[in-house]
């Protein structure tokens, strides 16, 4: 099949999509549409899991290392300044509109068509598996990170988000942190109590002016940021708690845990991580794919926005059609150029690294 005419089955498909709404957690509809549409190109084997479908090339070989290609086709609640319906895909001035158009719907169907283009290939160098996924705008637990276990030992995936075709070498994690300072309660006319806002606030403080030594290459300094305060019940009760929520952004310069013991060091407040999930990650300059992609001209950068790349416990390169700009915007579009150089262009940085 010519690039061309995977270009064109590639905005079929995607125009199909838009037209199928799938939030995360309702995306039964897509999921079915996709494993008919590998069926439909004589994929072999297509798997389903709840709403996550993945299949492998036809030569699949368990004696050589496997690249996951991996987007999603769950998609965020249509923003409230749509002026079009985000459930018709329409094409004007070379844009095709659409909730999920742009994030991540070009990257997907993208790298549909580039796992079809090898599909058939006997000389591959890797395996490839695809795996188009759910849950990823929620960072829910049943996309990805639920079917890792089917897919067999991984060695490298890229993962399709909009990044205009440059490689995101490394992406900050995410930790958000439940806080809790002790006071004692008392009456606010008298001397008595202890006032746990005044004893959140050193801690607070620290938060805003604590940096981190270590500074990554790609993705600068950890960034912590206060963003919820709660504390007291009515106006002359000193509060004997203050709970605060802290935002902290991670890079590959420190382990999840490594960050979240300094923390615990400096601070008084008892201190509880929502979860440890979204680590940082990251795959080194060395790597065949990202020295590939820099033979052709395209640039390394650090990505500041979390995706499924934090679930994969594997060296991972965000690359994708589309501008992360446009995500969950009102009136979302991806340009037809976009795409169909998205699909030229990995196909091209495969071809080096997989022939």
């Amino acid at each position: 099949m010519t690039e061309r005419n995977l270009y064109n089955e590639a905005v079929e498909l995607l125009s199909a999509l838009i037209a199928t709404p799938s939030l995360s957690k309702e995306e039964e509809k897509t999921a079915a549409l996709l494993a008919d549409f590998l069926r439909s190109k004589g994929v072999e084997e297509v798997h389903q899991q709840q709403y996550n479908v993945w299949a492998f090339n036809k030569h699949y070989n368990p004696a050589l290392p496997t690249l996951l290609l991996n987007s999603h086709h769950d998609t965020v609640k249509p923003n409230a300044g749509y002026t079009r319906n985000p459930c018709e895909a329409s094409i004007e001035d070379g844009k095709l509109f659409g909730l999920g158009s742009n994030d991540a719907g070009g990257c997907l169907v993208s790298l549909i068509a580039t796992f079809l283009y090898f599909y058939e290939r006997q000389d591959l160098k890797y395996n490839l598996v695809l795996a188009a996924t759910a849950e990823e705008e929620i960072s829910g637990k049943n996309g990805i990170e639920s079917i890792l276990p089917q897919l067999g030992k991984l060695e490298v995936a890229i993962v399709g988000e909009p990044t205009e075709m440059h490689l995101a070498v490394a992406e900050k994690g995410l930790m958000v942190l439940d806080c809790t300072a002790q006071g004692k309660a008392g009456h606010a006319a008298r001397e008595e109590g202890i006032n746990a806002i005044y004893e959140a606030l050193p801690d607070i403080q620290w938060f805003q002016s604590y940096m981190f030594p270590k500074v990554s290459e790609h993705l600068g300094p950890v960034k912590m940021s206060v963003t919820v305060v709660q504390a007291g019940t009515q106006h002359n009760l000193v509060p004997d708690t203050c709970a605060f929520t802290v935002d902290v952004r991670l890079t590959d310069a420190y382990t999840m845990e490594e960050v979240l013991e300094t923390i615990r060091q400096h601070v008084k407040a008892e201190v509880v991580p929502r979860s440890t999930r979204l680590k940082p990650s990251s795959i080194p300059i060395e790597h065949p794919l990202v020295q590939a992609g820099i033979r052709m001209g395209r640039q390394t950068y650090g990505s500041p926005t979390t995706s499924d790349q934090a679930l994969l416990p594997i060296p991972s390169l965000k690359l994708g059609p589309g501008f992360s700009g446009r995500s969950h915007m009102a009136d979302e579009y991806i340009y037809l150029q976009e795409i169909e150089e998205g699909i030229n262009l990995y196909i091209e940085l495969l071809g080096k690294v997989i022939s």
